[in-house]
């Protein structure tokens, strides 16, 4: 059985330090960490693709090479039916989670997510699992400062790190490294305990 784990983001040297390029920046580091296959363009998928094993499952990483809101056909040329979505996980920003926080949920919403409204449409199913990682600003009782109006959500979800905030990123994205490598090597269950545990 093969997992397929994608990370979401938009190509291009102009997205590589944004925030919407959060999930893309920490499925980099997990096949770097794995010492998976280098990334391969696939054309079929238009994604960029690892592969390798971890643990004793196999695994795939893609990163789409579409525009974030066509997410969902690269993950289609991968997951082809309902079924096959529960060998899935994708991991991506999240707006409505503060930096430092990452959240693991199975079969639910998108939260407004374009990238995932694109893979629940191609995938036909929202039965898959998801890596949020937090990009807003910490308000109050360490809930995310809400942005309103869609100009400023753009602002903040296309926008760069904050030099201050880079240091905060890279322990996030350490921990969702390992939250993978559980969840490759003992379930859900445990990757879920470990990534909603602050």
């Amino acid at each position: 059985m093969t997992l397929v784990i994608v990370g979401l983001g938009n190509p291009g040297k102009e997205y590589e330090k944004t925030r919407h390029n959060a999930g893309r920046n920490a499925v980099q580091l997990v096949a770097k960490n794995e010492s998976l296959d280098d990334f391969v363009f696939n054309k079929k998928a238009n994604a960029l693709v690892a592969r390798g094993a971890l643990g004793s499952k196999d695994i795939v990483t893609v990163l789409p090479e579409t525009m974030m809101n066509a997410s969902g056909k690269a993950v289609s040329a991968f997951i082809k039916t309902p079924k096959a979505a529960k060998n899935l996980l994708v991991i991506h920003d999240d707006l409505d989670l503060p930096l430092g926080t990452i959240k693991m949920v199975f079969a639910r919403g998108s939260g407004g997510h374009k990238g995932v409204e694109s893979i629940m449409r191609a995938v036909k199913t929202q039965d898959f699992a998801r890596l949020r990682i937090g990009i807003s600003a910490a308000g109050k009782k360490n809930q995310a400062k809400k942005v309103h109006g869609d100009e400023k959500v753009i602002k903040q979800v296309i926008g760069k790190w904050k030099p201050g905030e880079e240091a905060t990123l890279k322990k996030v994205l350490k921990k969702v490294a390992e939250t993978v490598r559980l969840y490759c090597t003992s379930g859900i269950e445990s990757a879920t305990q470990f990534a909603n545990t602050r």
